[in-house]
């Protein structure tokens, strides 16, 4: 209890900073400065009257492993009212995309105890369902007081924020014993989860989700389209979610690329669409030929660099790439998930710190699907090795494609669990 309280009042304490670098991000990204009430608990009504499911998924990714069991859903329980929120823009964005008005979508408040009361007294939601691992103490502690059922779905847990949770093992304990089920990717996220307290009858491993996503015609007949765009006899290497100093330590190797594939088309595609004037500016400073999806230029023989600009078009961008390299890796901020180019039966490069898909990272490696390096050299290495090789790229491919069907189920193993809260 009072871990809580001491975290609340220095949430408190740090909201006016908070506000403010919200409208700092604003600058770059205007969307953060809209809608900048709903952070704060002051969401408009919802147009249903009945209650919704509420899907809390923060950004990007966590909506798109979220896409099929929300499209599943409205097909087995079309009158059931389905709310999403999520913490930024982009995932906001990626909400309308995916499933326009079918869905409701508000910003999640911040873990204030009067913000989150007064949203779930507008939202007056039947369960909650968490997707990954998004823990605070009083957004679970609102919930289980309006008697809220709450499943964290699809949950992951690496050692390093289990080393964070059990830092403050009151507090964790405390949160965990608010959910109602807790469904784990894998054994050793399970482990973890038991071993800061949660408790093992409400408790299950339904592997991750992420491996049941539904392929997408269109992405194959769009990825053709830009295909045709690049020349469809160009090599196309994909660096995709990539952060600041990856896309420089990129480019530095480029040209080394280039020596041996003249043609080779680099596709930058940044995790941040705040940092696409940015990642732009550095791309111009190579003195290669760089285009922006955004403008809608053509592409010429001549074109090195097409930096991808644009939101929602990473499965299209992956679908249309020799070979893909999953960014945040080569820094330390523990990586993307390398299961998007792999559903696509691309061969995969990552670098070394990839903590937050640690088990998934291993399980395409041992398939031979993954190479992981530890340099920009090595990258542009093993990237030379398969464009020469397309029999060994083809096998890493193929060996991507069957890991990913190996370990389907998961989507089925929790709807069950979601059924019982529902």
């Amino acid at each position: 209890m009072i871990s809580r309280i001491l975290y609340t009042c220095l949430l408190h304490l740090l909201l006016p900073s908070i506000l403010v670098r919200l409208w700092w991000r604003g600058r770059q990204a205007p969307a953060y400065r809209q809608r900048w009430q709903e952070r704060l608990g002051l969401t408009p009504a919802l147009q249903t009257s009945a209650a919704p499911l509420w899907i809390h998924a923060v950004s990007v990714g966590e909506v798109q492993a979220i896409a099929t069991l929300v499209k599943r859903l409205r097909q087995r329980f079309p009158d059931l009212p389905i709310l999403i929120t999520t913490m930024t823009p982009t995932g906001a964005d990626r909400v309308v995309q995916l499933f326009g008005n079918q869905v409701e979508h508000r910003y999640c408040p911040y873990d204030l105890p009067w913000a989150m009361r007064n949203f779930l007294k507008i939202a007056r939601p039947r369960a909650c369902l968490i997707v990954e691992t998004e823990l605070w103490p009083n957004f679970l502690r609102q919930c289980k007081q309006l008697k809220i059922p709450v499943l964290l779905a699809n949950a992951r847990l690496s050692e390093r924020s289990a080393r964070g949770y059990a830092r403050f093992p009151g507090l964790t304990r405390q949160m965990l014993s608010q959910l109602s089920h807790l469904a784990a990717q894998g054994e050793a996220d399970a482990q973890r989860f038991q071993a800061l307290g949660m408790d093992s009858s409400r408790l299950s491993v339904t592997g991750s989700i992420k491996f049941d996503v539904a392929i997408q015609p269109e992405w194959a007949t769009q990825a053709q389209q830009l295909r045709q765009l690049w020349g469809t006899e160009r090599p196309v290497l994909l660096a995709a979610s990539t952060h600041d100093d990856e896309e420089a330590q990129l480019l530095s190797v480029l040209p080394a690329l280039l020596e041996q594939h003249s043609s080779l088309l680099l596709v930058l595609v940044p995790r941040h669409p705040e940092r696409f004037d940015e990642v732009a500016a550095v791309c111009n400073t190579t003195g290669l030929e760089t285009l922006r999806r955004s403008q809608s230029e053509q592409p010429s023989p001549a074109t090195r660099i097409y930096l991808a600009d644009t939101m929602g078009e990473l499965m299209i961008f992956c679908s249309a790439a020799d070979v893909v390299f999953v960014g945040g890796s080569l820094i330390e901020r523990g990586g993307h998930n390398p299961l998007e180019p792999a559903l696509l039966g691309k061969p995969v490069i990552c670098g070394q710190h990839t903590f937050n898909f640690a088990a998934i990272t291993a399980g395409l490696k041992d398939a031979g699907a993954l190479v992981q390096v530890e340099t920009a050299p090595q990258l542009a290495e093993q990237v030379s090795l398969w464009l020469k090789a397309d029999s060994a790229r083809d096998a890493a491919g193929a060996a991507a494609s069957r890991y990913v069907a190996s370990h389907a189920g998961a989507l089925a193993r929790l709807e069950h669990q979601l059924d019982t809260l529902l």
